[in-house]
């Protein structure tokens, strides 16, 4: 069984700082993989390698099968990525925003999409520009939920959200990793390892190991 994802000889720098350095990865298909590490160390750049927003210097990663520098729209119905600094349009409702993203995904699962918004409780009439940051990320992750993606990648989901929104949104997670691959960065192991299957430990851009 082909990996999820696989890197070889993964590096991206950015003038002299290196960002990324020779790292190797193979993520199984349905792990829940957890790149840990501190702030600084390279996770959400690693991240942007894999979903062809930064191109490498060297090496190379294949993500769903596909080289990395390949990944377009196509590939990206399989993908669900949401970050902490991700943007939402603002002047947008709840529901209005699901409701934009619907027409982009043949896949989207309109039951599904019903069954989140009931979970994570969203108020679908308030504008996302009103709502807190916990609430914004529920909203995130059940428009990138909704599709039934393959993978899952999610960049430091968890920053600085209230312990009881996390929990809501780990719940969520744990109920799709049956059927898809998730892979998400974390600088805190206490919030990630009772539920991760794999763990990687990233310093100064450098995989460590990965288990």
């Amino acid at each position: 069984m082909n990996p999820t994802i696989r890197t070889q000889s993964l590096s991206k720098r950015f003038g002299r700082t290196i960002a990324v350095d020779n790292v190797g990865l193979a993520v199984p298909e349905g792990a829940i993989y957890a790149l840990v590490g501190a702030n600084g160390a390279g996770k959400t750049t690693l991240i942007k390698l894999l979903m062809n927003i930064l191109r490498p210097n060297a090496g190379s990663a294949q993500v769903l099968g596909i080289d990395s520098h390949r990944l377009t729209g196509e590939a990206f119905n399989r993908i669900g990525y949401v970050s902490e600094n991700q943007e939402l349009p603002d002047g947008m409702t709840a529901g209005g925003m699901l409701d934009y993203f619907r027409a982009f995904y043949p896949n989207w699962d309109r039951a599904l999409e019903q069954q989140l918004v009931r979970q994570f409780d969203l108020p679908l009439k308030r504008k996302l520009k009103h709502l807190s940051r916990g609430m914004r990320m529920k909203i995130s992750f059940a428009s990138s939920l909704a599709y039934r993606p393959s993978l899952i990648i999610l960049d430091e989901p968890f920053s600085g959200l209230d312990p009881l929104v996390r929990d809501e949104l780990i719940e969520g997670l744990i109920e799709r990793a049956p059927e898809t691959t998730i892979f998400l960065s974390s600088h805190d192991l206490a919030e990630i390892e009772s539920f991760s299957s794999h763990i990687g430990y990233l310093q100064q851009g450098r995989l460590l190991f990965s288990e």
